[in-house]
């Protein structure tokens, strides 16, 4: 039994993420993006760091949702490594933060993740679940990008497949921070996100 719910899951996790424009119920493209400050984090050497919007200086902030138990995280970490190389000298940033109640996915757990992955991006645990909850971030990884003024201009997946980058034929995170980085619209502003569900607790 146990067997066949981990392939229905799976297979969950590799449903293609289609354009649409209602799929988050707390926050809507073109809003300011919510505030947040002080989240505990580790930097990319490991050392104690904290998260805060108004620390972010770049034109372009992309906010990652993620959580290091899940199977679609691990198999986006190589692909978000690059995206953080990738943009680095183009005015973008790139900050992870983890709300998930999961020993893996706490503060201990994240220091361990970025020796091992040799992350390349701040990587912040609020157990508080308050960012997650501002920002209607229901699955890991989950991706908001935000403009220069801080207004929300991406919600969603980080393209069309997020267990075999292989396969991916759609890049919506990178045509959306392209976008911006040259002053026009995302050409697709909100995609449905995939992966593992986010596990608030009850208020």
């Amino acid at each position: 039994m146990r067997k066949v719910l981990f392939s229905i899951a799976l297979v969950a996790l590799v449903i293609p993420a289609f354009a649409a424009d209602h799929y988050n119920k707390a926050v809507k493209i073109g809003q300011k993006a919510p505030a947040f400050s002080g989240i505990p984090a580790h930097a990319p050497n490991g050392e104690e760091a904290s998260i805060s919007l108004s620390d972010v200086k770049e034109d372009v902030v992309v906010l990652a949702f993620l959580a290091n138990h899940c199977p679609a995280v691990v198999a986006a970490d190589d692909r978000i490594i690059e995206f953080v190389d990738d943009y680095k000298d183009k005015n973008v940033r790139l900050v992870a933060v983890s709300v998930n109640d999961v020993p893996e996915d706490k503060l201990p757990g994240i220091k361990n993740h970025i020796a091992e992955k040799k992350l390349n991006y701040v990587y912040g645990y609020d157990e508080s679940q308050a960012i997650g909850r501002a920002y209607g971030a229901s699955n890991t990884p989950h991706f908001f990008v935000l403009d220069k003024e801080r207004n929300i201009r991406y919600i969603g997946a980080m393209d069309d497949n997020v267990m075999n980058e292989s396969k991916a034929t759609k890049h919506y995170l990178r045509d959306a921070v392209d976008a911006l980085l040259a002053g026009n619209t995302p050409p697709v502003e909100e995609t449905r996100p995939a992966g593992c569900g986010i596990q608030y607790n009850k208020k």
